[in-house]
């Protein structure tokens, strides 16, 4: 019997690795090959197991862990200025070609606060920072003037970090491709709470499709981390008269957080 620091059988192994090309495949990843083939005799198939912890060779130098994750080594980040360097100058997707900026997120690493948009728009990819133009603005009126902040105290970014054309939703196979850097940046952060800005980021995040007016204000839960879903402030742009809306979800999230309400009791114009 051999020991559990020992390598993984070669059988095992391209079982499990056949597996995994199947299940791409059945998502809808393109140019995968037809079949993975063994050379060794035919022995019968052993199970694929459900989590490989060991080493895949005795050096370390690709845990299995890293083989079936979509970007080995992304879990080794242990910084957002790691996290950073991993991304580099991306071009995982189709968006790479048509941006000025990649839009990585800003603000405090070990903020208790993390607000998530959707993605960047022509004022952020031009600056290569979130939440810049006329929406950021609000939104930083929501943070400085409603909850008595600083907009370096939070850590803001978005789902998707290059701007789609002409500023439309990120497709699914965009979302596929950033998410992942999304879940790291938010596992690197840990914050206490979470604010989902708008129907698409919500919708991202949660892997859900109930419309935003029937989750705003209504806690959700996301790995352990308490999230919000409202309104985007570009939605506020166009829908003022729903600023009193954001404003009680932001008062419930402060509440959550235990931070003093200011007493004015009135919404950031």
């Amino acid at each position: 019997m051999s020991s559990p620091s020992s390598p993984l059988d070669r059988q095992t192994l391209i079982a499990t690795l056949r597996d995994y090309v199947e299940q791409l495949r059945e998502e809808g990843m393109e140019g995968l090959p037809a079949t993975i083939q063994s050379t060794a005799p035919t022995q019968p198939r052993a199970p694929a197991p459900k989590a490989i912890e060991t080493p895949v060779t005795p050096s370390g130098a690709a845990s299995a862990v890293e083989l079936f994750s979509k970007y080995p080594g992304l879990e080794a980040t242990s910084s957002l200025e790691n996290l950073r360097e991993f991304i580099g100058d991306c071009a995982r997707c189709k968006l790479a070609p048509f941006r000025k900026n990649l839009v990585f997120g800003v603000g405090n690493p070990d903020a208790q606060l993390m607000f998530v948009g959707e993605a960047p728009g022509a004022d952020e990819d031009a600056r290569g920072e979130p939440f810049v133009g006329r929406a950021g603005q609000l939104l930083t009126d929501i943070i400085e003037r409603g909850m008595g902040l600083r907009r370096s105290d939070v850590y803001i970014c978005n789902v998707i970090k290059c701007r789609p054309p002409d500023n439309r939703n990120p497709e699914p196979d965009e979302v596929a491709s950033c998410e992942p850097f999304l879940f790291r940046q938010i596992e690197t952060v840990r914050p206490r709470a979470i604010v989902g800005l708008g129907t698409f980021a919500v919708q991202a995040v949660l892997k859900v499709k109930t419309p935003i007016s029937k989750m705003r204000g209504n806690w959700q839960d996301f790995r352990g981390i308490r999230f919000m879903p409202t309104f985007h402030p570009a939605y506020l742009l166009r829908n003022p008269g729903d600023k009193r809306l954001v404003w009680a979800d932001i008062q419930n999230v402060m509440r959550f957080l235990e931070m003093p309400i200011p007493r004015r009791g009135g919404s950031p114009s």
